[in-house]
């Protein structure tokens, strides 16, 4: 039913406007989403099932498909996040830059892949939605818990499912055949809103997997230990620029970062080799303590995923082993409300059992 509304070839490049409008440029036509399409969109979304559109957009986004082959499902499901796409907010925010004080106006920024709109767990949103009131994911948990303290809360969730952090990555992942949407600095940070008083970023699963993909592609030959070492450095700098770009946008904007569990621990990789599964330790754990843990020092809360012993149980990730599940989420968003909340945060920590669930390499 999806692919019978798209009947045409596009280019994939999303655009913002100033006015707040987005629209997909393609090769034939220009979609401009305003506020009265959106409002139709979304009638015509709920008429397929809400839930149906974000699994169908995640599927399409995630499955493998052969080298030399371009999917129309990636094609149309990038005309479709751009129809989801929601206007930002453009009122003032008040006391910008320290935790939120209850009761007060929160303009909330969340950037993210799929773990935005929650997928994984019992209510996935739609991409984009701003008012995924029963959603079960990390940041409508947040939402709710800040409307709890008496905080209005006007959300822009940027998330785009099966995002990667910059166009390096991307490339990487477009040379080893890897479908992805888009990525955080160029699909994301032009979208964050300079009103914006709190901002939260979840960067790097997607990298991850794609950099492990890529070496069981071949990447890095006989020594792919040195290629991981190349991605971690070249992850670094797409991660600074993200930071830089949202700083410049939201200079007033409380910044609330996570780093990422040990790959090797989670569910997805337990039927892994090894040598693979050391290879993913080494790129989760080097991403986090070489890239992201350094955060803390700029000024940016750092929740500390990978020394959480929760993020190294099966028990809190959905059946894909990738995915937090319900239980997972709501960890998840407990710990992203103490760094939200407190006005001295503490650093990650420096050394702990899940750095290392594989014998080192």
């Amino acid at each position: 039913m999806i692919l019978d509304i798209f009947k045409v070839w596009f280019q994939r490049r999303l655009m913002v406007h100033e006015d707040g409008r987005v629209s997909l440029a393609t090769s034939q036509t220009v979609i401009l989403a305003g506020s009265a399409f959106r409002n139709s969109t979304e009638s015509r979304l709920h008429s397929i099932g809400i839930q149906v559109a974000s699994r169908v957009i995640y599927s399409m986004i995630m499955t493998r498909r052969p080298p030399g082959r371009t999917p129309f499902s990636r094609l149309a499901a990038v005309c479709l996040l751009a129809l989801l796409a929601a206007h930002c907010s453009q009122s003032s925010p008040t006391s910008p830059g320290g935790p939120p004080a209850a009761g007060s106006i929160v303009y909330y920024t969340a950037l993210g892949a799929s773990d935005a709109i929650g997928y994984g767990s019992s209510v996935v949103c739609i991409p984009f939605a701003a008012d995924c009131q029963n959603g079960k994911g990390y940041v409508q948990v947040i939402v709710r818990q800040l409307q709890a303290q008496g905080s209005t809360v006007n959300l822009n969730n940027l998330g785009i499912p099966g995002a990667v952090i910059g166009p390096g990555m991307e490339a990487l992942a477009a040379q080893y055949h890897r479908t992805v949407l888009g990525n955080f600095i160029d699909r994301e940070v032009p979208f964050v809103p300079r009103t914006s008083t709190l901002v939260t970023v979840f960067a790097g699963g997607n990298d991850i997997n794609t950099v492990g993909a890529a070496i069981r592609s071949g990447a890095g030959g006989n020594d792919p230990w040195t290629f991981v070492d190349q991605q971690i450095k070249a992850f670094g700098g797409e991660y600074a620029t993200l930071i830089a770009g949202i700083r410049n946008r939201a200079p007033g904007a409380r910044l609330v970062v996570a780093n990422l569990p040990n790959f090797a621990a989670i569910p997805m990789t337990s039927g892994y080799t090894l040598e693979e599964r050391q290879l993913m330790q080494k790129i989760s754990v080097g991403f986090s303590t070489q890239v992201i843990n350094p955060l803390s020092s700029q000024g940016i809360a750092v929740v500390d995923l990978l020394c959480n012993p929760s993020f190294a149980d099966p028990a809190v990730y959905s059946s894909d082993g990738f995915h937090p599940n319900d239980t997972g989420y709501a960890i998840f968003a407990a710990e992203m409300m103490k760094a939200i909340s407190s006005s001295s945060f503490p650093a990650p920590a420096g050394s702990c059992a899940q750095m290392q669930v594989v014998p080192a390499r």
